[in-house]
């Protein structure tokens, strides 16, 4: 990309999409275009065709997505699938149509097997079955990706996919119910500290393990994997690091002041037993994270206290 090339973030309100257009920026990209939900709704296709005939971006990073945690997954399982698989097509096809020089489409971790082998490489895409609790989002996601890899393949396009953990960090979801368990598990602690109560209960038992990425890494990665990466396989983004949930709570619970005791319900799911990725291939390219999680827990934290109105979602 050039510094003057003109570039469209898509969901640049959301968690990942706001960390693209903080990095775009910061590293000196001047020909930004965002439009709000209200401005441009991406699961409508008539408008989609029209924003793209008019403005034709020359690059693409697909961040807009309907994400939750396990509850709202399970919750709204045809949502999911609906407003991913459209918002997606309805974007990488318009891109398509309008002469797009390259798109690089944001997926999910929970696009591999529940039962895959750790540390989990690209490779293992659709070799068994997915995790019931997020199959829905997972499947949009996989045809996102797939839908990229076949026009690359068909037409020629230098389409790419990257594939993050479990991220967190500034403009995160901090709704009780539907976010995700690191941003609820800071939620819920820093209104146990503000309570005065004496427990908190998570869910499941605890042993579940998670790896965890910051948000502005992500997006680090991300520009440079449009300036430097083409290629049908995804690229995982993560840290190669792991922790349990268990443990994570108790880190959570030390940052943001709580020091009451953590009682585990085991009738709520605890989801995949083990999510780590293989981020060798972002490594050979040259890239690597920068924040530990202690560090961008200790931020995120700082950013939840600023942010208030981010719990109401």
């Amino acid at each position: 990309m050039e510094k003057n090339s003109k570039i469209y973030v898509a969901g640049h309100r959301g968690m990942v999409g706001s960390a693209i257009l903080r990095c775009l920026q910061s590293q000196g990209y001047t020909n930004i275009i965002t439009r709000t939900h209200r401005e441009l709704d991406l699961c409508r296709q008539k408008e989609v065709e029209t924003f793209f005939a008019e403005e034709k971006p020359e690059y693409v990073f697909l961040a807009a997505a309907k994400v939750g945690g396990i509850a709202a997954n399970e919750e709204a399982l045809a949502d999911f699938m609906w407003d991913n698989m459209i918002l997606e097509m309805n974007v990488i096809h318009s891109a398509w149509e309008n002469g797009c020089k390259k798109l690089e489409f944001l997926g999910s971790s929970c696009i591999y097997p529940r039962m895959a082998p750790q540390p989990m490489k690209e490779s293992v895409l659709l070799t068994s079955e997915l995790e019931k609790t997020n199959e829905a989002y997972a499947l949009a996601k996989i045809s996102g990706l797939k839908y990229c890899e076949y026009l690359n393949r068909q037409y020629g396009t230098d389409y790419i996919s990257v594939m993050p953990t479990n991220l967190y960090g500034p403009n995160d979801n901090y709704h009780p119910t539907h976010s995700h368990v690191l941003p609820a598990l800071i939620r819920r602690f820093h209104e146990a500290k503000e309570q005065n109560l004496s427990c908190v209960t998570c869910w499941g038992d605890g042993s579940a393990l998670r790896e965890f990425l910051y948000v502005d890494d992500l997006a680090d990665l991300c520009v440079f994997l449009m300036n430097h990466y083409s290629g049908n396989e995804t690229v995982n983004a993560g840290t190669g690091k792991e922790i349990s949930i268990k443990v994570l709570a108790n880190l959570v619970a030390e940052i943001v002041g709580y020091g009451g005791e953590i009682h585990w319900d085991t009738s709520k799911p605890n989801g995949t037993p083990r999510k780590l990725l293989d981020v060798s291939k972002a490594a050979e390219l040259g890239w690597t994270y920068q924040t530990e999680l202690q560090e961008g827990i200790r931020l995120a934290y700082q950013d939840f206290l600023r942010n208030p109105m981010r719990t109401e979602r």
